[in-house]
């Protein structure tokens, strides 16, 4: 066990960011309508700049594409269902075609984001209030066990060609935590599914984490102090909602 001060260097920074997102967030989650999805169009527009620009995007790209991404995240809630999907993946295809290297890679990432965002959407309108507090609550439970286990306990490296700082013991305290949020919120039916979508969030900060190796870079911008973008901030978010759309919408979820 390792008390090393440098390695909570950013925890102050990491901490307030953290608050400011989280009542912004819940402010928006409690609102729900046309103010979640302003929220979460937002954010979306956001990560897809990010993304364009990590992908060899100069701001003439970058900017357009966060733009038009944001822009339809916003329209997609109020369209017919027979279009909503084309329409998200449509954003993903067009900022591709700008894209002159790993153009593949971008469009199944950017079209996984407009999902997750759409997932998010889906969650809060459909499902309610309670269910996305679950999702989030699963997250940030994984992220905040990992954080601390990791380096409070340290030992063997998760991915160490990927993410060379997640470590199983960080990994697998994510899952506890993610355990126990799950009993909390709907007992033992939840406890599989908090755990899966643990998993799932997990694996999103890998894949991003491949990608900012594949970039060279260490954050995807410097947009949130102490955590970089926000696609590290909310990478985990996107792919645990994605799990959770395409469950839903093949197995249902449990009732809670």
């Amino acid at each position: 066990m390792s008390l090393n001060a440098d390695k909570w260097s950013d925890l102050r920074a990491r901490v307030l960011s953290a608050l400011v997102l989280v009542l912004v967030g819940a402010a928006a989650i409690w609102l729900g309508g046309f103010w979640f999805h302003l929220w979460v169009a937002v954010i979306g527009g956001g990560m897809m700049w990010e993304l364009t620009r990590l992908m060899g995007g100069g701001p003439k790209v970058a900017v357009p594409v966060g733009a038009l991404a944001a822009a339809a995240l916003l329209a997609v809630p109020y369209l017919p269902w027979e279009v909503k999907v084309p329409a998200l993946v449509a954003v993903a295809i067009a900022g591709g075609s700008q894209i002159h290297k790993d153009r593949m890679i971008f469009i199944a990432y950017a079209a996984l984001l407009m999902l997750a965002c759409f997932g998010l959407d889906v969650l809060r309108d459909v499902r309610g209030t309670y269910w996305v507090l679950w999702l989030v609550t699963v997250v940030m439970a994984t992220d905040v066990a990992g954080y601390f286990a990791g380096r409070l306990l340290g030992g063997p490296k998760f991915w160490p060609k990927v993410s060379p700082k997640k470590t199983w013991s960080g990994t697998a305290a994510g899952w506890v935590a993610a355990g126990f949020v799950g009993l909390a919120f709907g007992g033992w039916p939840l406890v599989v599914l908090s755990v899966l979508t643990s998993f799932a969030s997990q694996m999103g900060d890998v894949a991003e984490s491949a990608i900012k190796r594949r970039a060279g870079v260490k954050d995807s911008s410097n947009l949130i102090p102490g955590h970089g973008g926000l696609l590290d901030r909310f990478d985990a978010m996107m792919a645990a909602a994605v799990f959770v759309l395409l469950l839903g919408a093949i197995l249902g979820l449990p009732a809670i």
